[in-house]
């Protein structure tokens, strides 16, 4: 079965400590999702669920 060359090879992984922190630092500094998503190297829903599970706000671009 062919893959999508758009889906993540991540997909599904769980989130390591080191990714949590960083997601939790980027939050504070105020870092657009599109932004951590990518230096996460994960998906924009990804961390946008991730983040909500947390409680994290996370900001929107305008």
């Amino acid at each position: 079965m062919a893959k999508d060359k758009d889906v993540f090879e991540r997909h599904r992984q769980p989130w390591t400590p080191e990714e949590l922190q960083k997601l939790h630092q980027f939050a504070k500094k105020g870092m657009a999702l599109k932004a951590i998503a990518k230096a996460l190297k994960r998906s924009e829903e990804s961390t946008k669920d991730r983040a909500k599970q947390d409680g994290l706000s996370i900001a929107k671009l305008r």
